[in-house]
């Protein structure tokens, strides 16, 4: 089954719920207007990633925030996978979201891998799920969830049955970074190709762009440079890198049905 996605790079500002909102509903709309059956958007997209502010600015999910995604995957008739900062109790979560064409959460997944930093602003997750859906059971994570260090989630999800793994992200690097003596993204393309070709499925991350103002990665720019791979393993497309590269890309991506599950699956990737 060939599915139509779109990959919406946006620029993402701290503290600027209203504007990020309204520039994913601009990115999504392009999108749709393309084909566009799912659309990815970026990690933190209502307040940025690693906002010391996240905190005291969250909102609750269900709540004002993820009812406005809802209704923009049911104005758009889109399927919609986001990432949202959600308050839980006095904490916050660096949360991601399944959204239905009709605008209703399928999934909520809370990241757990909380990079060194950032540790005091959001609190881990503590399950993974999957979802089924007219593209098959999808799975979702969020950014360092697929560092090779922890991607028993991603082997987990796609043991769950998952037949696509989306991932909202906020790739970032130092002002001083030189993409051309230090390219960016070895360390998302090695995981990212070991799970689509061990498992057959596509992963896809969608990072934002835009400059981390406030708290400890202050000053590092989010660079955009999002990926996805297809099921053969394959890289499919990579999306422009650039504190200002915003960029929205449809692509076709090849979802297959699970050919093995259970110890059968375990016993062929074991021996792949």
């Amino acid at each position: 089954m060939k599915v139509k996605t779109g990959m919406c790079q946006i620029r993402v500002v701290y503290d600027d719920c209203e504007g990020n909102l309204q520039r994913a509903a601009e990115a999504v709309r392009e999108a749709a207007a393309q084909g566009a059956e799912i659309c990815l958007l970026p990690e933190a997209l209502d307040l940025g990633w690693a906002n010391p502010r996240a905190k005291e600015l969250a909102a609750p999910i269900p709540g004002l925030v993820s009812d406005r995604l809802c209704a923009l995957a049911k104005e758009n008739g889109v399927w919609l996978v986001s990432g949202l900062t959600e308050k839980s109790g006095e904490d916050a979560c660096n949360a991601a979201l399944l959204i239905s064409s009709e605008g209703e959460i399928l999934l909520k997944h809370r990241k757990i891998n909380i990079l060194t930093g950032v540790e005091d602003v959001y609190t881990p997750g503590d399950r993974l799920g999957t979802a089924d859906t007219p593209f098959g059971r999808i799975g979702i994570d969020i950014c360092a969830d697929n560092f090779m260090n922890s991607l028993s989630l991603a082997h987990a999800l796609a043991r769950m049955g998952a037949r696509m793994i989306l991932s909202p992200c906020s790739w970032a690097v130092t002002p001083q970074r030189d993409p051309q003596k230090d390219p960016y993204g070895a360390e998302w393309h090695e995981p990212y190709q070991l799970i689509s070709s061990l498992y057959g499925i596509p992963v896809i991350g969608c990072s934002n762009t835009g400059e981390l103002s406030a708290g400890p990665w202050k000053g590092w720019k989010a660079i955009g440079n999002s990926i996805a791979y297809d099921s053969d393993g394959k890289l499919k497309t990579v999306l422009p890198y650039g504190e200002d590269a915003v960029c929205t890309r449809v692509i076709d991506i090849e979802v297959l049905p699970a050919a093995d599950s259970g110890t059968a699956l375990a016993e062929r990737v074991s021996r792949s």
